[in-house]
This record gives structure tokens, C-alpha cells and sequence, in this order.
């Protein structure tokens, strides 16, 4: 989940050579207290510097306020900083990882003698609001050479690795000790004179002070692995929250209850959806009856509008020999996301871990002339990706997962058209299943790690270019993300808010010039020439487990009556009533409703709580009025009732409500409910 970067908040600022960025902030009036304060500045390159930054020349930087996106990162930074400082006092014999900033919050890790408890946080804080208050100063600091780093950081082992390694293979979003060619640290000043009370390798930046750090709380300690890997020692992490207000932290922490409530792991268990056998491993779900209705569901819908946009449906195998990736350009790319190599029959094979090589291979079956293009593939592909045990999610982030992929063939000139068409079918697709609140991201490749990427960089204006207008042209917010891209092309991302305002990064469209010249794709144009085709990749939920995981939360379980695995149960008040409503269950069964009896044991109070809690969209209670009339009585999810409603009536309401594909409940006027 991920927020939009908020607009500058201020005009650019002139840094005179020789004095500070606060200076400069503090001449143009900016605020330098409060939630709005001014705490670091963007220089003309992009990179963010400290307040007290001096430029050799005179420069122009762009004031970044504490509650914008970048500001709230460095003040989560900081409050890491403020996190270890505090560990290291109360527990001396600790020994520091790395402590990067995350999405709302921030971690730190730390190889400490036994696990921390929850005292044992209340202790950290404690200590850690003594630390703001006293409002200690932020100062960085370089090291003139390795020995000098290794001097100071003697006692620190983990501290000692990264600075061997200079952030190599290490990911820079996370380590953030190291990076950008040079070492530095920083040195937490006493508020009032020059006094060291604690240093940490970082390249920064920071707060001007910790005063800034208007409210934070710790919120849980985990195990984790030293930079990932099993291999290495188990260190102790400790994540929290930072924010500019209380008022905010307050906020924010009603949303984790909330989110909690939601929680599709604890639904999916509840609703006896999915669940994850600890046989099979890690990050890999079973759909169980229940849930297999609402993936089939999904898939026939997603199935039918791929055909009506003009998609051919194909299936492609789960293994594959390696060189098909080696073509492909995905190995070595992207082999730490794969499951290992496996050896048969003298041959090296891969479990997929997308499907893209494999329709081209299809496209390559046969030779293709301009008039088939745009050629559309379409299949549900299983792929498989090894995804780090610390980041496997319930549904959210799996191991095994069915991609809703597509890939369109077409010629450079029909490129825009055909991402204009992705985009359109991607964004009404998303609002059949109700989520209609969007923004854009456009992910482009690392300019600093060219070695990242392959193909030339006109190749890449072009499809960056054309990625760009195209998302422009849609009207809805468009947010940069330098470094993002896959290796082969650029790529729009839809970011959809669901129903408590968290953001998912859910479709993407990619533009691909890579791999059809890897593979040699070709088609005959209108003069007889050869040519390259374009090829545009599209997943519209990302996966369909995903994208489960997200609508149960977004619905809170509730799913609306058109995707609910049981749209309508029976409740009989005797059971001598059971037979009347076994009736009109079979009746609305031939109608394709997917409808049920409770014939259990229980009292009728009882069922209807069942009925409930299972969030069930229609229960129909028939009694000895309803039986001599012939008629039944609707309760809905929201409590209101509706009664004595002729069978033929009943059958008609449930069964426009379920065609209608509202993504609301229905009321007992027999309109949606929000």
C-alpha cells in the first residue's frame, strides 16, 4: 500500500553559496515548527539534503515540508535513529542493523541476548520521549576513508559488513547506511552545545532536531534475518509509527483497528474461504468450496470481458526449459524471484514465473501479417515467484499466484491506442467489483543503475513517452516512480483506494520492445517488409489471489450479492418448514442463485446469528403464515426485514439483485445499501 506524493508546498528557495538551506527557508518566511515545518530541501539533482547543507554555489532547492510524503519519511528516519539511540541505552549490549523508514511507520533491528517483550517496548518508549524532548540535534558527518569508518564503527559487526560491501546487491529503499559513493554518519548532538550522545552509520538525511518528532509509538518486535537470508544471524526488529501530530497517530491507529476487523486472513478463516496448510509451505493458498465459488466467480467475469474486448484465451504449461528464460531476458535479471533450477532428463527446468515467454512462442508459432494486430493473448497463468519469508502476506503476497495476464501485439503506430484500450478495460473492470477510486504511477527505469535495464535509451524515451500521455490523457493523477520499471520497459500502475483509504497497487501495463527482438518476433507489413512488433504486457488485478485479498477487506467480507459464494440461505422456524423452503431453494438454484437450506439443529435465533456472521446476503425465514400464503420473509445483512413476499416475487427480487452486479447489499425496499 502506498499514498500519492502531495504537491511542493512552496515555491523553490535560492541558497546563497556559503550558507545553509536554513537559512534560505527561514529568509522566505517558511515555517521551520509544526506539522508544516520545512526539514530537509531537494536539491536541482533530486537528492534531499539536511537543513544545515551549505551549497559551493548558489542554488535553487525545493522546500520539503514534514507532512508530505518525503518529509514524513525522514521524520519516520529520524524516530528510527531516536528508536536505536534509545535500545542501545537501555540494553548497552545491543548490536545495530539497519533501520530504514517503511509505509506509515519504520523498523530497526538489533542482535540483542533474549527476544524483546512488551515491557520491554514501554521501557524504549520511555526512554525514547525523553530523548525528543530534550530536542538533540541531527549532524552528519563524513568519513575521509574506509579506516576512519572502521574506527568508528569497531563495536558495531553488522554496521562493519555494510560498510565493506558500499550497498552492494543490498536494496537502497531499505539500507539506508549506505549508498551514493560516499560514507557518512550521523551524530546526535546535545540540544545545546556539541556533545556526542550517539552515532549511527547513515546517509541521511534527517530532522534538524528531534523535537519535530511530533507524536510516535512502537507497535510490535518480530524476528528477522540479517539482510534477509537464513543464512545469516537472527536479529530482534522493532517496528513503529512516527507522525507530525497526536491527532494523526491517533488516526492512524483507529485505522489499524479497523484494518484489523478487516482483516482477510482472519475472514478468510471465518467465511472458511482459503486457508494455508502448513504442508504444502509458505505463501501457498488453497481455495476451499466457498472460496472456490468466488474465484470461479471472478475468473467467468474476467473470462467473458477479456473475449467482449476483443482477447483470445490460451493456456500455457506451469515448467519450462531454461533457455526459454534465457530468450526472454529473465534470467539473470530476475532468477532470485524464481524457485531454483530443476534437473530432468538431462535438461535444466524452471517453474514460470510469468507467462509472457510463453505467449510469445505462441505468437511465433506461425508467421503474422499487420492486418492480425493488435493480437491479444489472454490466459489465468499459474507462475510461481520466491518471495522472502518476512514478506509473504496471507493473499496479498503468495508464492503461487494466477496472473489474469495479457499480452498485445501491435505496431509502434498502434501502441498508444492499444494502452489507451488497456487502460479503459482495466479501470471499468475494476469498478464492476466496486473499487472506483484511483490514482496512476509511472514507473521508470534507474537512471543511476543503467546496468539494470537493457535496451537503448531512445527505445526507452519512446515508451516512456507514450506510457505518459497515454495515462495523462486519462484524467486521473499521475505520480512519478524513478527506478521502479521491470528491466525490459517502463510501466503504468493503478493504485486503488479501497474502502477505509488505503491504497493497493493493483493493474499494470507494460511497454515491452525487448523481448520480441529477443525472441524475433516479426510481422509483414503492408509493403512486404519484416517488422518488430510492440509488446504490451497487462495484468488487471495483478493476480486473483491478490486481488481476493483486497476485496474481502474492501468489503469487510461482505461481498455484494452477485459475487457472495452463498447469495440466499433458508431458515426455517420448525422444522417441519424445512421441505417448504427446500422448495424455493431448488427454484432459485435452476435460476443459477446460489441458495442453501439450514436443516441443522440449532433454533432459529441461533441460525439467523449463523447467517450473520457468515454475512449473507439474503436470509429467507418461512413460518406457518408463510407456508399457508405462500410466501416467504427476506432478512438482510443490515438488519431490516421484509415480509410475506409471494414466492414468484421473492424469486424475481433475489435474482435482480444478484444480475444486477450492484456492489452494495440489498435493502428491505429492495434497493442497494450501502
Amino acid at each position: 500500500m502506498s499514498a500519492p506524493r502531495t504537491p511542493i508546498v512552496a515555491d523553490p528557495v535560492v541558497v546563497a553559496a556559503g550558507t545553509t538551506a536554513a537559512d534560505a527557508v527561514a529568509a522566505a518566511g517558511l515555517p521551520m515548527s509544526g506539522p508544516k515545518a520545512i526539514v530537509v530541501v531537494r536539491d536541482p539533482q533530486g537528492e534531499l539534503r539536511d537543513l544545515d547543507w551549505k551549497p559551493a554555489e548558489e542554488t535553487a532547492v525545493e522546500p520539503v515540508a514534514l507532512d508530505s510524503p518525503d518529509g514524513l519519511n525522514v521524520l519516520r528516519h529520524s524516530t528510527a535513529h531516536v528508536l536505536a539511540q534509545a535500545v542501545q541505552d537501555v540494553f548497552p549490549e545491543a548490536k545495530l542493523g539497519i533501520g530504514p523508514p517503511i509505509e506509515n511507520g519504520f523498523y530497526y533491528d538489533f542482535q540483542v541476548g533474549k527476544p524483546f517483550q512488551p515491557d520491554d517496548l514501554a521501557k524504549l518508549e520511555k526512554r525514547m520521549q525523553e530523548i525528543v524532548k530534550s530536542g538533540q540535534r541531527f549532524r552528519r558527518r563524513r568519513f575521509s576513508s574506509l579506516d576512519e569508518a572502521r574506527g568508528d564503527l569497531a563495536a558495531e559487526p553488522f554496521k562493519m559488513e555494510l560498510i565493506e560491501v558500499k550497498g552492494e546487491g543490498l536494496d537502497s529503499s531499505e539500507v539506508m547506511e549506505v549508498g551514493g559513493g560516499e560514507l557518512t554518519i550521523y551524530d546526535n548532538l546535545a540540544a545545546n552545545e556539541d556533545k556526542v550522545c550517539w552515532s549511527d552509520l547513515c546517509r541521511g538525511p534527517h530532522l534538524p532536531n528531534t523535537r519535530l518528532i511530533g507524536a510516535f509509538k512502537l507497535m510490535r518486535s518480530a524476528a528477522a534475518y540479517w539482510r534477509g537470508s537464513e543464512k545469516n544471524p537472527q536479529l530482534q526488529r522493532v517496528y513503529g509509527t512516527a507522525w507530525p501530530t497526536r491527532d494523526e497517530l491517533k488516526a492512524y491507529l483507529r485505522l489499524l483497528e479497523e484494518a484489523a476487523r478487516r482483516d482477510h486472513r482472519k475472514l478468510g478463516a471465518d467465511l472458511d474461504l482459503f486457508s494455508f496448510p502448513d504442508e504444502i509451505g509458505s505463501g501457498l493458498a488453497v481455495f476451499h468450496p466457498k472460496g472456490g465459488v468466488l474465484k470461479r466467480v471472478m475468473e467467468d467475469y474476467v473470462r467473458t470481458r477479456h473475449i467482449e474486448e476483443g482477447f483470445q484465451y490460451v493456456g500455457t504449461p506451469h515448467i519450462s526449459k531454461e533457455g526459454l528464460f534465457h530468450t526472454s531476458g529473465h534470467l539473470p535479471y530476475y532468477a532470485d524471484g524464481m524457485y531454483p533450477r530443476m534437473e530432468l532428463e538431462g535438461a535444466d527446468y524452471y517453474l514460470k514465473a510469468m507467462n509472457c515467454p510463453m505467449h510469445n512462442l505462441i505468437y511465433r508459432s506461425r508467421g503474422r501479417s499487420y492486418r492480425e494486430l493488435p493480437m491479444r493473448l489472454f490466459e489465468f497463468g499459474s507462475v510461481y515467484r520466491y518471495e522472502k519469508s518476512g514478506v509473504v502476506h496471507g493473499l496479498t503476497r503468495v508464492r503461487g499466484l494466477t496472473q489474469d495476464d495479457s499480452h498485445s501485439y501491435c505496431t509502434r503506430e498502434q501502441a498508444p491506442a492499444e494502452i489507451k484500450h488497456l487502460l479503459n478495460f482495466v479501470l471499468s473492470l475494476l469498478k464492476d467489483f466496486g473499487i472506483d477510486d484511483f490514482y496512476l504511477e509511472l514507473s521508470t527505469r534507474d537512471e543511476a543503475r543503467l546496468d539494470k535495464f537493457v535496451g537503448s535509451d531512445s527505445d526507452w524515451a519512446t515508451a516512456t513517452s507514450v506510457l505518459e500521455q497515454c495515462a495523462l490523457e486519462t484524467g486521473l493523477d499521475l505520480v512519478p516512480d524513478p527506478g521502479g520499471a521491470a528491466f525490459y520497459g517502463p510501466k503504468i500502475s493503478v493504485q486503488a483506494k479501497d474502502a477505509i483509504g488505503r491504497t493497493w497497487q493493483l493493474s499494470t501495463i507494460q511497454y515491452d520492445f525487448n523481448q520480441p527482438k529477443g525472441f524475433g518476433l516479426e510481422y509483414q507489413a503492408a509493403d512486404g517488409t519484416r517488422q518488430q512488433p510492440v509488446m504490451i504486457h497487462c495484468a488487471k488485478f495483478g493476480s486473483i489471489e491478490r486481488f481476493i485479498g483486497v476485496l474481502t477487506e474492501h468489503y469487510a467480507g461482505a461481498f455484494p450479492a452477485w459475487l457472495a459464494p452463498v447469495q440466499v440461505v433458508g431458515i426455517p422456524i420448525r422444522e417441519d418448514h424445512t421441505d417448504y423452503l427446500q422448495d424455493f431453494v431448488t427454484t432459485l438454484r435452476k435460476q443459477g442463485i446460489r441458495a442453501e437450506v439450514d436443516a441443522g439443529d440449532d433454533r432459529m435465533q441461533k441460525k439467523i446469528r449463523n447467517a450473520q456472521q457468515q454475512k449473507i446476503p439474503f436470509m429467507v425465514i418461512a413460518g406457518d403464515d408463510d407456508v399457508a400464503a405462500g410466501t416467504v420473509s427476506f432478512r438482510y445483512r443490515d438488519g431490516s426485514q421484509r415480509n410475506g413476499v409471494p414466492i414468484e416475487e421473492a424469486v424475481a427480487h433475489v435474482r435482480e439483485v444478484a444480475e444486477s452486479r450492484t456492489n452494495s447489499g440489498p435493502s428491505a425496499e429492495g434497493t442497494p445499501n450501502t
